[in-house]
């Protein structure tokens, strides 16, 4: 493996850690030379991408990764044609919205809006590559493919494990279909218990009519506020943000990176 592909798996294995890490395991985690591994986080804690919390200490990433990753999103005008339609639907819906856009065979989540003000907000981490297999996102995403199309791509990535995710988790291709398929019929995805136990997620497709799908727009919440009742409610307007977004999308070149 080159230095350049052991320097880009240092970070993305850093991306992952809350608590700094031992030059030790991030070597063993990564199956690299411990001198080789020192070397390279050398040269990222000069260049101001990792830090140690104390002489010959753990290592811990800056913010400067993250910086240059939200100024990336700031020129694209992404948020500034989002946030808005977020916003509003996340007012309406009390949970919270999450845009995820389509770069390739990947799908992340970059702009969010939380619409509890009270109680339990599930909100995790911006920045993330969609699970396909067990999140509604990503179900609305396949939605808009092949069966053979979806299957390809969640083979690339694997499935989600009832054990890190929900206990709903589809775990083979039947079960997975099963999903994909009520999400065409009704136009949006919907899921309970699959990303995590007690939550329930809708997702409907950002798409712009003879195009394919540019990003995701999705509601996640407790299964106690966000019933299968309460989703149904909240179709028509998921949908109609979707349009929006598709409509607007025009105004940034980060919605037309889908190939």
């Amino acid at each position: 493996m080159s230095g350049v592909l052991r320097t880009l798996g240092i970070l993305e294995y850093l991306c992952t850690q809350v608590e700094a890490v031992p030059l030790a395991a991030i070597a063993d985690d990564l199956d690299i030379p411990r001198s080789a591994c020192h070397r390279l986080l050398v040269d990222l804690k000069n260049a101001g991408y990792v830090r140690q919390l104390r002489d010959h200490g753990d290592y811990i990433l800056t913010t400067k990764l993250v910086g240059m990753g939200l100024g990336f999103l700031a020129t694209s005008g992404i948020v500034d044609i989002a946030q808005t339609r977020l916003d509003r639907l996340a007012e309406t819906s009390g949970e919270l919205v999450r845009l995820a856009i389509v770069d390739g065979d990947r799908l992340t989540w970059v702009a969010k809006a939380q619409g509890a003000l009270r109680g339990l907000r599930y909100d995790p981490d911006m920045g993330m590559d969609t699970i396909l297999s067990c999140s509604a996102t990503g179900h609305a995403w396949m939605q808009t493919m092949t069966d053979e199309r979806a299957l390809e791509l969640v083979l690339k990535q694997g499935f989600g494990q009832p054990r890190q995710y929900g206990p709903n988790a589809p775990t083979t291709v039947k079960a997975l279909l099963g999903f994909i398929h009520k999400a065409r019929e009704r136009g949006y995805a919907t899921i309970n218990e699959v990303f995590a136990p007690a939550m329930t997620a809708m997702a409907a497709p950002v798409q712009r009519r003879g195009y394919p799908a540019i990003g995701v727009i999705s509601i996640a919440g407790p299964l106690s506020r966000l019933s299968e009742a309460r989703m149904k409610e909240l179709g028509p307007a998921l949908l109609s943000a979707a349009a929006e977004l598709a409509a607007a999308s025009h105004a940034s070149a980060l919605f037309n990176r889908t190939s």
